[in-house]
């Protein structure tokens, strides 16, 4: 494991972190354009404990490789699917929100993957 795989990976996993504990917040800067999007309420709880689900993964992926790259792919499918639902909401200057989130967990994998 290479110090660039462990910096890029532990910043990921702060931002999703740090993304799930906004949506657990409920901080109006999230909540409101999950609203927007026709999100149901119902489903916000379970999409904040899916992002810190994978946060937790990529950390623990550090000392257990599988996990890390389970995590690192279920982060990223997560992260497109938001694309997904941005697009069809027709929210397109939103669309770099999730692709933000989403950088530094794909380089995280692809640095893992080409060591």
């Amino acid at each position: 494991m290479s110090i660039a795989h462990t910096v890029v990976t532990v910043l990921g996993a702060l931002m999703v972190g740090f993304s799930a504990y906004s949506v657990f917040v409920g901080a109006e800067y999230v909540v409101k354009p999950l609203a927007d999007y026709g999100v149901p309420r119902a489903w916000w709880t379970w999409l904040g404990v899916a992002k810190a689900a994978g946060a937790l993964g990529l950390l623990v992926g550090l000392a257990v490789p599988a996990v890390g790259y389970a995590a690192a792919v279920g982060v990223v499918l997560y992260f497109l699917g938001a694309v997904v639902t941005v697009l069809r909401a027709r929210a397109y200057a939103h669309v770099p929100f999730p692709l933000v989130y989403m950088a530094p967990v794909a380089a995280s994998l692809v640095i893992a993957l080409a060591a």
